[in-house]
């Protein structure tokens, strides 16, 4: 069965056109690429190693809004990620890790790996289905959007971290821009994404640093 679904993101039927071909395998690529920072952002502790994936995260991000947006909208999404990366980064001055461990759900790598593979297998068999009632073609666009939504959805179930809650907010905000992206291109509606991605990162500096003032 996720063979046949697999089968699905490869469309055999293209002409033979290498061009076409090498924009597949590009997307395979971003997709993949995205899915790995996207799991990286649920197991690292380390403050850069999270921002760092969370700024390859926005890289995939970009790739596939740029497949039906023009290049210089695309790039603001790219850019407004980077500058909630480097906004994030400003709050965590002299600190390596996060010291709050959460308690009310297990948050060992297992389990964090199994609640991962449950949103990949999910996102997997409802892509196709998504893509059809959209009338979306770009199942790679669809599969990374929906990855992005549900790994952000998972990571505001498990944790109360300001940073964290932050980034679970970014990572669902992403997905959402990546399908709205096929489905409309509206240059006021992407200025009102860009900011709300700002905004996020402004909210989270704000907590990060009021959180570290009222310590003893």
């Amino acid at each position: 069965m996720v063979d046949s679904l697999i089968g699905t993101f490869y469309l055999t039927d293209l002409p033979d056109c290498p061009l076409i071909h090498m924009i597949n395998i590009l997307n395979w690529f971003f997709l993949l690429l995205t899915m790995t920072a996207s799991i990286g952002l649920m197991l690292s502790r380390g403050w850069k190693w999270i921002l760092g994936f969370l700024a390859i995260q926005y890289l995939g991000v970009f790739w596939f809004v740029q497949t039906v947006w023009p290049f210089s909208l695309a790039i603001v999404k790219l850019i407004s990620g980077i500058i909630a990366c480097l906004a994030l980064a400003s709050s965590q001055e002299g600190t390596t890790s996060f010291s709050k461990l959460e308690t009310s759900w297990p948050q060992g790598i297992l389990f964090r790996l199994f609640s991962a593979s449950i949103v990949l297998l999910t996102t997997l068999g409802v892509a196709p289905q998504v893509s059809n009632w959209l009338g979306i073609n770009n199942l790679h666009g669809i599969w990374v959007s929906l990855l992005l939504m549900g790994f952000g959805f998972l990571q505001l179930g498990i944790t109360a971290q300001p940073m964290r809650v932050i980034i679970a907010l970014l990572t669902l905000l992403s997905g959402f821009e990546i399908i709205y992206s096929y489905i409309e291109t509206s240059t006021l509606v992407a200025a009102l994404l860009v900011v709300i991605n700002v905004g996020l990162s402004l909210v989270g500096l704000y907590l990060l640093k009021a959180t570290d003032q009222e310590r003893p």
